[in-house]
């Protein structure tokens, strides 16, 4: 059966790392709280806002927590209109391979802004499906939004391969059952061992590779 490609967004698709990190930063920030890069790696990396910020500011009730999330929020687009959004060309690249030999492609991100930066990007009409953080109920390590990317696409789980860099969008792949390649991108591969494979760029692996796991 022929499978598809999920790539997820930030850190595969898009450099928002540091626009993210920039804006839990300034939040974090204004209720006292020190918000180091580790933090981010290991805490707020790959999972919804609200989680990301129920990691840290532990102790406020659930209301908070929300108005917290928003706070974020509005920082991140605040820095997402006034920015330039980086892509990794060798995730594009392979984007656009992908799209010319008809093989399902689809973009995966917990986060709400993810049509958003993809329209700006120029990437979302070279996609298949986008499954995003309006869409889903549980955050990973949950593997819904994979699972979610595969109904869509009318594919079995375990015919697709998917991109990712964060520890728990890996552990969330392997628990869809899919193939998962780890991007590495903070020289750290250890990191996703989980994965099948671990890179530190698409750009380590042929096409004909990538087709072939499909």
């Amino acid at each position: 059966m022929t499978g598809a490609v999920i790539f997820d967004l930030d850190g595969i698709v898009v450099d928002t790392v540091p626009i993210h990190f920039k804006a839990w930063k300034r939040m974090f920030g204004e209720y006292g709280k020190e918000f180091t890069f580790k933090d981010y790696k290991e805490k707020v990396d790959g999972i919804p806002r609200i989680d990301g910020a129920r990691a840290i500011l532990t102790g406020l009730s659930d209301r908070e927590i929300e108005e917290a999330s928003l706070r974020k929020q509005g920082y991140f687009r605040e820095y997402l209109d006034s920015m330039d959004i980086p892509v990794y060309e060798s995730t594009v690249s392979l984007i656009r391979e992908l799209n010319g030999k008809g093989i399902p492609r689809v973009v995966i991100s917990s986060s709400k802004n993810c049509v958003h930066i993809l329209k700006k990007t120029g990437v979302f009409g070279m996609l298949d499906a986008v499954i995003d953080g309006t869409m889903i109920t549980r955050g990973k390590p949950d593997p819904q939004i994979f699972l979610m990317a595969a109904e869509r696409l009318s594919v079995s789980p375990g015919t697709c391969v998917v991109f990712e860099d964060a520890v728990l969008g890996v552990r969330a792949a392997k628990r869809a059952a899919m193939y998962c390649v780890g991007v590495d991108r903070y020289d750290s591969p250890s990191r996703l061992a989980e994965a099948d494979t671990v890179v530190k760029d698409i750009s380590e692996l042929s096409f004909d590779s990538i087709v072939n796991l499909v």
